[in-house]
């Protein structure tokens, strides 16, 4: 009884220090494209990596594959835009709409167009993208 309670023991812990070591690696800072911790500041609410106390702008949780903004903490998929400098910057619905509801964002080669029935283009340098609104279907050519 003794060896089964010690073996219980032992995958317990080995499961704890796996999950520890998981989670240091769960969110990458797109700025430095590093492994970092998270945490919130408690003076401006903003998250910043837990070893330099620096904010961080814009990171992913590598878990659920979103993309969140420091700032507020809100997930901002399909938000980012990544300069001509190699930074990435977060673009809100509010700075792309236009009153129909499609928006543009165009940042250097990266060009990307969502009509207001959902249809989208990407063209990225030498590679288009089409995706279909309605059934998700989606076309890529590269020139």
């Amino acid at each position: 009884m003794k060896t089964l309670s010690f073996i219980a023991f032992c995958l317990f812990i080995s499961t704890a220090i796996t999950s520890c070591a998981d989670n240091d690696h769960r969110f990458v800072d797109l700025e430095t494209g590093k492994h970092i911790n998270v945490v919130k500041d408690s003076a401006n609410g903003y998250m910043v990596n837990a070893d330099t106390k620096e904010p961080v702008i814009i990171y992913v949780d590598t878990e659920t594959k979103d993309t969140i903004y420091g700032k507020t903490g809100k997930v901002i998929n399909d938000h980012v835009i990544k300069t001509e400098e190699g930074k990435y910057k977060y673009v809100s619905n509010d700075d792309m709409k236009s009153d129909d509801g499609s928006y543009k964002i165009k940042d250097g080669d990266y060009k990307k167009k969502v009509e207001a029935d959902g249809d989208i283009k990407i063209k990225d340098g030498d590679t288009k993208i089409k995706i279909d609104g309605e059934t998700g279907e989606k076309k890529v050519k590269k020139d």
